[in-house]
């Protein structure tokens, strides 16, 4: 005979105990945050000095005006509040004439080169992410199979990443010299010697490939992190229904790896936007060279002593960098969140078919299709679509 056991359900003498218990809790919640402040205190008082001082002491100086002789007294007194001057000097150019006036800036001044140099930033940051994200999707894929060797060449692979970035430049300058191995090798399709060190596009390109040869073994790992995230279960449904390679990479290893992937891209790009050492060591440290970018105007305005202005480009460059983040971080959040992933799982929007089950689905057939669910593929957060893939394999 079967054991029946019937639910219980708490009587009025256990509800004192439950609100007490409650109670409890509650009164152990403000104790709890207290000593989770005192643990955590530390470490942003020195966040706080390290980090948050200098850069308030970098606009404070921004908004200062430069140094000048007191025709009294022939020494130099501190210029008070400049307001905008600085942010104008960059802007636009803008430059305290010889006469105590506003105009122009001569050519040849420092803040002429600003608006090129944006736009090379700029064009390094997109050009070398755009490859090294593509380099490092194929290595992590390469290197995700399970194969003889695979630990040997994860370690190989990231042996470029590994290298000081000086070494890496002066490795790759001695690759792009006048008769080094690159225009070696090129001879044969060239009538002369690629000027690499002169040449503005040569030398971007330069730029580029040493820069991406270092930094493409980073997103690979970054991007493996996510790939072995992923479910085995979810490929093994979709290829027992008949998908392709192609098919399972589009709709389920790029879906479920696009969180990782995105925040090697937001990583990736605010490193990009800050180069510096590769160009200078490569190419020229002048702020007119074609590789030019807006960290080597700051030091260059640093070593001329013009501390103010040098704090107003630098916190221009942290502005561009923060409304890039931003942006990277509310596009990241609205997939990571996975909430338009719950309501398609739970729509059944989500759900996807290949091969001979999606033709027998939409062929109206009731037990072809009840027979094709196994091998559908839900979209939507990775713990979402383990746990349905592991549901619809159980049926």
């Amino acid at each position: 005979m079967p054991l029946v056991t019937t639910p219980t359900t708490a009587g009025p003498a256990d509800a004192p105990a439950a609100r007490a218990g409650r109670t409890r809790r509650t009164a152990r919640g403000p104790k709890s945050k207290l000593k989770a402040l005192w643990l955590v205190g530390p470490a942003l008082a020195v966040l706080a000095v390290v980090i948050g001082y200098p850069i308030l002491r970098a606009i404070w100086l921004s908004f200062q005006a430069d140094r000048h002789i007191d025709p009294d007294t022939g020494m130099f007194v501190e210029g008070g509040f400049g307001g905008l001057q600085h942010y104008l000097y960059w802007l636009t150019q803008r430059c305290m004439l010889s006469d105590g006036t506003v105009g122009t800036c001569a050519p040849g001044t420092l803040s002429t080169d600003f608006w090129p140099a944006v736009g090379i930033t700029l064009f390094f940051a997109v050009v070398t992410v755009s490859l090294e994200t593509l380099l490092g999707l194929g290595m992590a894929l390469i290197m995700a199979r399970d194969s003889a060797g695979r630990g040997m060449l994860r370690a190989a692979v990231l042996i470029p990443w590994a290298i000081p970035t000086a070494v890496t430049a002066k490795l790759w300058q001695f690759i792009f010299a006048d008769y080094g191995i690159a225009n070696k090798m090129l001879a044969p399709f060239t009538d002369e010697a690629i000027r690499w060190t002169t040449d503005p596009w040569a030398a971007r390109g330069a730029v580029i490939v040493a820069d991406v040869w270092k930094t493409a073994p980073f997103m690979a790992l970054l991007i493996l992190a996510g790939l072995q995230m992923i479910p085995k279960d979810v490929h093994e449904a979709a290829r027992v229904d008949g998908a392709t390679t192609w098919q399972r990479f589009l709709h389920i290893t790029l879906p479920l790896v696009k969180p990782a992937l995105m925040v090697a891209i937001l990583f990736r790009t605010l490193d990009a936007l800050r180069m510096y050492d590769l160009p200078v060591i490569m190419i020229s440290s002048s702020s007119n060279s074609p590789t030019a970018t807006i960290s080597q105007l700051v030091v260059e305005d640093m070593r001329q002593g013009n501390f103010n202005s040098a704090s107003a480009l630098s916190t221009l460059v942290f502005l561009l960098i923060f409304a890039v983040a931003f942006i990277m971080i509310r596009f990241l959040g609205a997939d990571v969140s996975g909430a338009r992933g719950v309501k398609d799982a739970k729509s059944g929007a989500g759900r996807r078919r290949w091969g001979p089950g999606r033709r027998k689905a939409e062929a109206g057939t009731p037990d072809d299709a009840e027979r094709s669910r196994a091998a559908d593929v839900p979209a939507g957060p990775p713990a979402m679509i383990a746990a349905t893939a592991r549901e619809e394999l159980d049926k």
